[in-house]
């Protein structure tokens, strides 16, 4: 697995960055060359039925997710490590911490889903659970949650770059696994350092959710709100994140 994991840098502290339901390793690309590579040890990895590894079959669930990053911090020797996680891989983050919380030196989450899940009225639930097989319902999920302000030639790449770089399969089933997986009373009170940073247009995972959920579970927690971004800082305010995640790990 490691052979196929994007790499940014070569410093000390190891960074591992775990990327959203409609991303993959790639999608960090807009965030890349703002990164320190001389203080941190950047690792962008697919999941299972993304990029890389979208042939790769599995049963698609956050627990199998956290388990292959443990895998893949233990092919490169690496004892201890940050993580990074864009929404679904705010769980990913959250699970690996509660496998592996002696490994784990501090978590960014970049609007993340919350170990609780995520609830869904009917209409919503319709909308995302289409989006496996619907580019429209995708284009709209996209849309919608970065406040239907941006333009329509880059939802259409985020868009294709979802159906490029992801199984359908994998779509579906990760749905269920990120919204209805609930383990938040495995790290409640850990007090590992948590920055989180939600979008101002943001709809679903804002600021309110973030200190419903991440602020009342970890003591260590700092919520930092960025405006001009919705659900996709890393391509809307890439210098901006770059800033204030690298100003977050380097005081670890």
């Amino acid at each position: 697995m490691a052979s196929e994991v994007q790499r940014v840098g070569n410093g000390a502290h190891a960074v591992i960055a775990l990327h959203g339901w409609f991303g993959s390793a790639s999608a960090w690309r807009p965030l890349q060359p703002y990164l320190d590579g001389e203080r941190f040890s950047y690792l962008f990895p697919d999941y299972r039925g993304y990029g890389a590894r979208r042939s790769e079959p599995g049963e698609y669930s956050i627990a199998e997710a956290a388990a292959d990053v443990i895998g893949l911090a233990d092919e490169l020797g690496l004892d201890r490590f940050s993580l990074v996680g864009h929404s679904m891989g705010g769980s990913v983050m959250q699970r690996v911490l509660a496998d592996a919380p002696d490994r784990v030196r501090a978590l960014v989450g970049i609007s993340p889903v919350p170990a609780s899940g995520v609830p869904f009225d009917e209409q919503s639930w319709e909308l995302f659970s289409g989006a496996a097989d619907s580019p429209g319902n995708r284009r709209a999920i996209i849309d919608f949650t970065t406040g239907n302000r941006l333009t329509g030639t880059w939802l259409d790449a985020t868009v294709r770059h979802s159906l490029e770089h992801s199984d359908p399969r994998a779509i579906a089933e990760y749905l269920q696994a990120w919204a209805r997986t609930d383990f938040h009373g495995e790290i409640e009170g850990r007090d590992v350092p948590v920055r989180v940073i939600a979008g101002e247009h943001d709809p679903a995972l804002g600021a309110d959710t973030m200190r419903a959920t991440f602020e009342k579970w970890y003591p260590n927690c700092e919520i930092v709100v960025f405006g001009n971004a919705g659900h996709y800082a890393i391509d809307e305010t890439p210098v901006a994140l770059a800033t204030a995640i690298e100003d977050f790990l380097g005081a670890r």
